[in-house]
């Protein structure tokens, strides 16, 4: 069977396998959230301020491997296919986690992240392999299910990371041989390996390849594959400069509150680490919702620009509330508003891949994949400095919610810059 007759009969089951895939790659990464930061406390011998220097150097690693390697996977998959990239981007996130697991050193495990986000960059594969498969008027649903698969990964990793981790604390060390692995925290990172080997297998037997050979790029330029050629891409296509500037500032804004939001709610309501967990499931429930249950009716009623448009604006209300609330109810009152800012995303994607070719859409993706890298890397600095300084002097200035209320100005300035973009153009 030809690529050109796999793609149009396994639509459904490559969607399928593109979801699973989003959902198990989500939760293996959601696993490590509680667990990373205690592993690298770990090795810094239990000295919290020396963990937390280390912890943003990994965090920044991680965003410019994002940022350089993304837009090279992107066209890779432009000229050889999506379904190699991701066989092999998701054979090599297995191996990272497993050489993380087993990592002696702090080095070693600061060069196994270098190596997780090298891999990592494969979601840009797999946004371009869903817009070959989907029809354009449909992929802004196609994404909001995406969306969703990224928010239940999220919801069920912390949770499932935080009990693998206990078990592994009384768990004996592992014997390799004459080499001996102390599994103190170290299960997570295993149970992350297996889930995404798994998919890698499955993959193997079920993925059909998604661009036909006829649409593929006639050959790899390394000038287009660094972030600065990818970036190009952007300047080259009516209205996708000011898509791609929505789309910066709404990851920018995105990273406050993995940056800022246990100190900020530990600060200001005196939430105890359950309040907080039940809180951040309570926002992945919310959001998930909206990716299933809301993307498709809006988009068919007031179009992928007008999501868009909604999106900015209740994400900006949303962040607003969160800054102004006085007390812990306040703050939850504000979760269904901001959870509407699901709608970006999917509106987002839908009228930026309307707007190139399928040639060209892994390596949209991988610029893509690059701005959110830069987002990643500015964003915990930005934010957490911002929150520092609101919250130092509490005789002069005291505005705990000030880096909250800068990340809805930013989605403001979206909506701004989303109102002159077109609307949906006949796809490319």
């Amino acid at each position: 069977m030809t690529d050109q007759q796999a793609a149009p009969k396994g639509r459904r089951a490559a969607f399928g396998f593109i979801f699973a895939s989003a959902v198990m790659n989500a939760v293996s990464f959601g696993i490590m959230i509680p667990i990373l930061p205690n592993l690298i406390k770990q090795f810094t011998g239990g000295d919290t301020a020396s963990a937390s220097e280390w912890n943003v150097v990994f965090a920044v690693t991680w965003g410019v491997m994002q940022f350089v390697i993304g837009p090279i996977l992107g066209m890779l998959s432009d000229r050889y296919g999506r379904r190699p990239v991701l066989l092999l981007s998701l054979f090599g996130l297995g191996v990272d986690f497993l050489f993380m697991a087993l990592a002696p050193s702090l080095a070693w495990l600061l060069f196994g992240r270098i190596l997780n986000g090298m891999t990592a960059a494969s979601f840009s594969t797999a946004s371009a392999y869903v817009a070959d498969i989907t029809p354009p008027e449909g992929r802004a649903k196609a994404f909001g299910f995406m969306g969703s698969a990224f928010s239940f990964g999220f919801l069920i990793g912390p949770v499932l990371g935080g009990l693998l981790g206990d078990i592994s604390l009384r768990m004996p060390d592992l014997v390799i041989g004459a080499w001996t692995v102390d599994m103190d925290l170290r299960l997570p990172f295993f149970v992350a390996a297996g889930l995404t080997l798994v998919n890698f297998v499955y993959g193997l037997f079920v993925l059909p390849e998604s661009l036909p050979l006829e649409n593929r790029a006639a050959a790899f330029d390394w000038r287009k594959a660094n972030p600065v050629g990818s970036l190009k891409l952007l300047r080259s296509h009516a209205d996708l400069v000011r898509l791609a500037g929505v789309g910066f500032l709404f990851q920018l804004a995105h990273t406050v509150l993995p940056s800022i939001f246990v100190l900020y709610v530990g600060y200001r309501y005196n939430w105890s680490p359950s309040t907080m967990g039940l809180t951040m499931g309570l926002t992945g429930i919310l959001g998930i919702a909206v990716s299933i249950l809301l993307v498709g009716p809006t988009v068919k009623r007031i179009g992928e620009k007008g999501a868009l448009l909604v999106g900015c604006l209740f994400g900006c209300l949303g962040f607003i509330i969160y800054g102004f609330a006085p007390t812990g109810v306040w703050y939850l009152l504000g979760t269904p508003v901001f959870a509407l800012m699901g709608l970006v995303q999917p509106g987002l994607m839908g009228l930026m891949t309307r707007r190139v070719g399928p040639a060209e859409q892994g390596r949209l993706q991988g610029a893509n994949q690059s701005l959110q890298g830069i987002a990643s890397i500015a964003g915990p600095a930005i934010f957490g400095l911002t929150f520092a300084w609101s919250i130092h002097n509490e005789g002069r200035v005291h505005l705990p919610g000030l880096a909250i209320w800068l990340a809805a100005g930013m989605l403001l300035a979206a909506f701004v810059i989303a109102l002159k973009a077109g609307s949906e153009p006949r796809a490319v």
